[in-house]
């Protein structure tokens, strides 16, 4: 467990009677409200500092309100110190005024478009989504990207053309953990690393695996590549709670990403747990 406190850059908050969200009633452990006082109890002896709340793919229509909802939170709890927030970017210009909307909020740092269900996994090089994206430094905002590793060749290509964007990729591209799969996720998380502008998350890891039957070795290589090919100044923590507990509690992730950067020098493991949030995601203190 480090013994210093951490930023949690990927944390989820909702109540499904108040904003509901279709997918969640598919996930009977997840549906029902988590807050942060159900975080407070899950992390136990975890010191967080800060974390950053991102969006829950709430039904359409919604996600402003979800926005709202949190920023209220945050008044209450100065720990909630940042939120991505949802943006339909396929609406290309269109999308201007729901940006607008988010910046006079304040804490918005970013938005995220979910790719990963998407049928096309070129989805995001189509030329409006494209647009929508291009829009996102008026704002301040960078972009995050939740795919599965096959819409790494989309992504690369679209890193690549817009190198004015921040991007930060969740739960280090979704490897095929549970089937085995290693290539061409290996390949290709070396490739998106290679710009400057992308940095990662070691997040959402063991829920890639089989949730009932993972074991830690089978998930460290994964983890290894990341930290690996990012360093210590590209990747940073990210609970992913409470999706996270389909697989293993908060805390024992924690734990988890403790041992996998043990090796690390005591100003490199703060980096991931703390200051590359911070800085990324222009953070308070």
């Amino acid at each position: 467990m480090p013994d210093f406190a951490i930023v949690d850059t990927h944390v989820h908050l909702w109540d499904p009677a108040e904003i509901p969200m279709d997918w969640c009633a598919g996930a009977p452990a997840l549906s029902r409200p988590f807050g942060l006082a159900e975080l407070d109890e899950a992390r136990g002896a975890v010191q967080l500092e800060q974390v950053v709340f991102v969006e829950c793919d709430v039904v359409p229509g919604r996600s402003l309100d979800e926005a709202r909802r949190i920023a209220t939170m945050a008044e209450a709890d100065p720990r909630l110190a940042g939120i991505v927030a949802h943006a339909a970017l396929e609406d290309g210009a269109k999308v201007a005024p729901h940006l607008e909307a988010l910046a006079g909020l304040g804490l918005v740092k970013g938005v995220r478009r979910l790719l990963q269900n998407e049928a096309d996994d070129a989805f995001c090089l189509r030329p409006d989504f494209q647009a929508g994206l291009a829009l996102l430094p008026n704002y301040g905002f960078h972009f995050e990207l939740c795919i599965f590793h096959r819409q790494f060749p989309a992504v690369l290509e679209l890193v690549a053309r817009h190198p004015e964007v921040r991007f930060v990729l969740d739960h280090i591209g979704k490897p095929g953990i549970k089937a085995g799969i290693v290539e061409p996720w290996w390949t290709f998380i070396k490739a998106l690393a290679a710009f400057p502008n992308v940095i990662c998350k070691l997040s959402g890891v063991a829920t890639e695996a089989d949730h009932a039957g993972w074991r830690e070795a089978e998930i460290r290589p994964y983890m290894d590549r990341a930290l690996d090919v990012f360093g210590s100044e590209r990747v940073m923590f990210g609970g992913d709670w409470p999706v996270s507990i389909l697989a293993l509690p908060y805390a024992d992730w924690v734990e988890v990403v403790d041992r996998a950067t043990a090796h690390l020098s005591r100003e490199e493991r703060q980096r991931i747990f703390r200051d590359n949030a911070k800085h990324w995601y222009r953070l308070p203190g």
